[in-house]
C-alpha cells in the first residue's frame, strides 16, 4: 500500500469504528429532567395547584438490566415543616437488556400538597444527577 494512502485509510477506519461504537452502545445518562402535569412531560410546568398530579420526567439513555433511577422528594420551604425534610423516595429498576426513553415519578391528583417550595433529587445508580424544583400555589 502506498505510504501516503495508509494514514488516510487509518484515519477513515478510526472514524468509522468510533461512529459504530457510539451507535451500538453509548454512555449511560439521565437528562432533561423537569416537572410536568403528565407522565410524558408534554405539559411542562414548575407551578402546581395543591390537588394537581405532579410528575417529574427525565430522559434515560443507554440503560441496561439493573440500572436504578431514584427520586427523593423534599419540602424546601413549606410553613410548619422543617426545611429540606424528605417527603418520599422511589426507585425505578430497569429490567430490559437495553432501554432508552422517558422515565417518570409522580404523586397522583388529590394528594393535597401544602403551599410552598419543593425539590426532587434524581439519582442514577446512586449518583446525584439533577435537582428539579417546583412550587405549589
Amino acid at each position: 500500500m502506498n505510504k501516503r494512502i495508509f494514514p488516510i485509510f487509518l484515519a477513515i477506519f478510526a472514524l468509522l469504528a468510533s461512529t459504530l461504537a457510539c451507535s451500538i452502545g453509548g454512555e449511560l445518562s439521565l437528562s432533561n429532567a423537569h416537572t410536568a402535569f403528565d407522565e410524558d412531560g408534554d405539559q411542562p410546568t414548575s407551578v402546581f395547584a395543591p390537588s394537581d398530579a405532579i410528575y417529574v420526567v427525565a430522559d434515560l439513555s443507554n440503560a441496561t438490566v439493573g440500572t436504578v433511577v431514584n427520586s427523593k422528594w423534599y419540602y424546601v420551604s413549606v410553613e410548619g415543616v422543617a426545611p429540606n425534610t424528605l417527603i418520599d423516595e422511589a426507585n425505578i429498576t430497569i429490567d430490559q437488556e437495553s432501554f432508552s426513553g422517558t422515565v417518570h415519578f409522580f404523586f397522583p391528583a388529590g394528594s393535597d400538597w401544602p403551599v410552598g417550595a419543593y425539590a426532587v433529587e434524581l439519582y442514577l445508580d446512586g449518583a446525584l444527577i439533577q435537582t428539579v424544583t417546583f412550587s405549589v400555589q
